[in-house]
């Protein structure tokens, strides 16, 4: 397919296309079109659904030049990545969204998985059960096929080790792989051994202790911190902070079961508790009502819901 936009002006035409096309580069690489800058007219050829799509990244790009006479970077990645989401972006007949072939079922997951489409940084607070772990682990691997991000990242804190883990044989692989079979399950059950194992081999999913992330930057990935309530403060700044250009993250945590030491604020509370107004960060709470596991779970959750607020009234 072929195809030509008439840009209104030469200087919306240079803001777009950026110094030395760079723009136009990033635009063709993400989408494989092919762009042809001609005065103030860029000529497309490819696929259909791929030229629609770079055509409302330049649509988006546009407005972009219009408010502000400039486009920057990170306006171009902006635009592209909002455009790649919408690839996956699609919802059953039950209008229950779907990711990697896991479907929502029940509000709170719908919510949680259309967050995770829509935000960058989503923190997902709820107790056992409730798909936290799983949903993010399908939005993971749904943006890495989708070509939205090229790794996948996990990472958990190993609170029982003392996140130091110096004392487990083997490899750093092996010392953290306990604290990270929930991933794992979840990768199996989405991506089947043998992918995930190759994924694994060749660093496309990476395992990182939370310990040893400090000083990084995660630039093209899907990170997941998962039982993000043993964190302490530090820890959850440390990990945020390490969220790079044209990646998203999910935190994962249930507040009710804490394992840190006694007096040590979780950093997921914490967390909770001062970045609820910065844009472009979502907050979901999953309740007993979104429990997915066996019947008796959703029981044994609200019997010691029950149990906590009799010792506090007592």
């Amino acid at each position: 397919m072929k195809e030509s936009i008439l840009l209104e002006s030469e200087d919306e035409a240079i803001a777009l296309r950026g110094s030395r096309d760079r723009h136009v580069a990033m635009i063709r690489d993400a989408f494989r079109v092919e762009i042809i800058p001609d005065g103030t007219t860029l000529r497309l050829s490819g696929e259909a659904e791929p030229v629609a799509r770079v055509r409302n990244v330049i649509a988006r790009l546009c407005e972009v030049a219009g408010q502000k006479g400039v486009v920057r970077v990170v306006d171009v990645e902006e635009a592209i990545s909002g455009e790649r989401r919408l690839e996956v972006s699609h919802d059953g007949k039950d209008g229950m969204p779907i990711v990697s072939g896991v479907v929502a079922r029940t509000g709170g997951q719908a919510a949680y998985v259309r967050a995770m489409r829509k935000f960058d940084l989503v923190f997902c607070i709820g107790p056992a059960g409730t798909g936290k772990t799983y949903l993010a682990v399908a939005a993971a691997v749904a943006a890495l096929k989708e070509n939205q991000v090229r790794r996948i990242v996990l990472a958990r804190p190993a609170v029982e080790a003392g996140e130091k883990l110096g004392y487990l044989p083997g490899d750093m692989h092996a010392k953290v792989n306990p604290y990270l079979m929930p991933l794992y399950d979840a990768l199996r059950d989405i991506m089947g051994v043998e992918q995930m194992t190759r994924y694994i081999e060749h660093n496309i999913i990476e395992i990182s202790p939370l310990a040893y992330m400090r000083g990084r930057t995660l630039n093209d990935a899907f990170a997941i911190l998962d039982e993000a309530q043993n964190c302490t403060k530090m820890q959850m700044k440390m990990f945020l902070t390490r969220l790079g250009m044209r990646s998203r993250s999910v935190v994962t945590g249930d507040i009710s079961q804490v394992d840190l030491p006694s007096g040590e604020m979780s950093g997921l509370m914490h967390a909770c508790s001062i970045l609820g107004g910065v844009r472009g960060a979502k907050f979901i709470r999953l309740g007993p009502k979104d429990i997915v596991r066996h019947r008796l779970v959703q029981d044994i959750v609200d019997a010691y819901d029950a149990h906590e607020r009799g010792e506090r009234e007592s």
